[in-house]
């Protein structure tokens, strides 16, 4: 069971108590000044698609969305035109991405303005470019993403840890410095931090009773990249539940009901003039024409294909259908849990269980999307420590095969040692040793598996007719891992609600 809640005056003082305390604030300066270099160190190496027509990468999707959102009227970002080719690098992420398009489109336009000229700027790489939109993604980060896990932090161990706190600074770092998330954003070149900094702050908060003001915030996750919504059944189960045990239930889940309707009428507001606006915006929202899956994910479908070949079998509506089925269903028993035992410990292993869910049957996943799943792990990083650090490690080999395409080998072997490193510093946090068990060995075995595979990958040519062969058993491999993790999550649920079911039973007999 857990202890009694800190009461919002309670999570405060605690909060300031930390803060006030100088070695706390000095070791968290520290490591955010050293977060902050790391990311420099990563955003010198090339990026996606440098230099690569006529499309170029994702760097190029980025900077021609600033492009398009500072020339064109609202109306027009997400409607193909003569001067806005949904072909070529079209917005597909919801309203509150082509805001911040726009807010760093003015950004680039101070200083540079042929960056983001309509048209003519398309593949721009001059070196004062590449710079600026570096520090967009820099900025971003420092401004969602550093605040919100300090948030985290504070609020973790001022009310949901129950041990010791002296891997309060340790925990900060790992989640700080989290390879996956540094590689994607600042080498291959993404805005993740924003998204995932909203999730971050929506958890603080709810883990701090402040439900409203979570909810709040995970929507504007939702409406800044739609794979936020990995999340959403944990959220949903886990505030509805509370709401359950509350003196006025409905009264509870119409305040929350209003609170996101709210800030999804504020975002959406630009485009609420007709019906046809916002179904034009979310046709571009799920992109069914790629695929239920793209290169080698190591996830449920792209696994199975080895054996199941699912695109020639079915058509793009059966597997879209297919994959909603197998979403829901995979997701829908760490959601009930959720609902008959709303505890914040639940909750945490509730957002893992359901991004993982999405991760292995959504439609349309990416390998980056297993930042998603990797983020409620480094919540968890104290007290589960193995199932952290083993994510981390078969996230990292999952995306290795992008990141080699995008030249970020270095940094990639950089910030994996870096991580080896920090994980295991002696930080005095006797409750997160790993102990030995029987599977120590073939912990090991998996392990060195892993290392000799990005060797493999990298200096031995594969078959002519099995081009893909170390994509493929990389994928296996991960996948393997991944779902090890899943059941893992759902079995502690499962403690959870027998552990809570075992205390009603006896306060009855009381």
């Amino acid at each position: 069971m857990e202890k009694k809640k800190p009461t919002h005056n309670d999570s405060s003082s605690n909060i300031f108590t930390f803060l006030t305390q100088r070695s706390t604030t000095v070791s968290f300066i520290c490591i955010t000044l050293f977060a902050i270099f790391v990311r420099l160190a990563v955003s010198i190496h090339p990026y996606s698609g440098a230099g690569t027509p006529p499309k170029y990468g994702d760097y190029e999707a980025q900077r021609h969305w600033m492009e398009i959102t500072i020339n064109l009227p609202v109306k027009e970002w997400y409607r193909n035109s003569t001067v806005n080719d949904l072909k070529y690098w079209g917005l597909d992420y919801p309203p509150l991405t082509a805001y911040q398009s726009y807010i760093h489109g003015l950004f680039l336009r101070y200083f540079d303005p042929q960056s983001v000229e309509l048209y003519t700027s398309r593949g721009y790489e001059s070196y004062i470019g590449k710079l600026l939109m570096r520090w967009t993604v820099v900025l971003s980060d420092l401004l969602i993403f550093f605040p919100a896990v300090i948030y985290f932090v504070l609020v973790y161990y001022s009310g949901v840890h129950e041990g010791s706190k002296s891997g309060m600074s340790w925990h900060f770092a790992m989640i700080l410095l989290n390879p996956c998330l540094i590689l994607i954003d600042h080498g291959h070149f993404q805005y993740n931090c924003i998204s995932l900094g909203l999730t971050v702050a929506a958890v603080s908060a709810i883990l701090s009773d402040r439900d409203i003001v979570g909810s709040i915030l995970f929507t504007l996750a939702l409406n800044h990249k739609q794979m936020s919504a990995y999340f959403a059944p944990a959220f949903f189960g886990y505030l509805f539940g509370k709401c359950l045990r509350r003196q006025n239930p409905f009264l509870e889940v119409l305040k929350l009901g209003f609170a996101v309707l709210g800030t999804f009428i504020v975002i959406w507001w630009p485009y609420l003039y007709s019906l046809e606006a916002p179904l034009e915006v979310l046709s571009r929202l799920a992109p069914f024409e790629r695929g239920i899956y793209e290169d080698y994910v190591a996830n449920f479908w792209c696994t199975t294909s080895v054996i199941v070949k699912w695109k020639r079998l079915f058509g793009t509506q059966s597997l879209r259908i297919l994959s909603l089925v197998s979403t829901v269903s995979a997701c829908l028993p760490s959601m009930m849990l959720l609902i008959l035992v709303p505890s914040r410990r639940n909750f945490l292993f509730g957002l893992l269980s359901s991004a993982l869910s999405f991760y292995f049957f959504s439609f349309q996943v990416h390998e980056k999307s297993i930042l998603l799943p990797l983020l409620p792990a480094s919540f968890l990083a104290i007290d589960e420590p193995l199932i952290f650090r083993w994510l981390t490690y078969f996230a990292l080999l999952s995306m290795f095969p992008l990141l080699r395409r995008d030249e970020l080998i270095l940094p990639y072997i950089a910030l994996y040692g870096l991580f080896v490193l920090l994980y295991n510093a002696p930080a005095q946090r006797e409750d997160t040793r790993e102990t030995r068990s029987r599977f120590t060995t073939l912990k090991y075995f998996l392990i060195t598996f892993s290392l000799l595979l990005h060797i493999v990958y990298l200096m031995v040519t594969p078959p002519r007719r099995y081009p893909f062969l170390f994509e493929a058993v990389i994928m296996l491999l991960c996948f393997s891992q991944f779902l090890f993790i899943f059941m893992y999550t759902n079995m502690k649920q499962w403690e959870f609600f027998k552990l809570s079911s075992q205390t009603i039973r006896e306060k009855k007999n009381i």
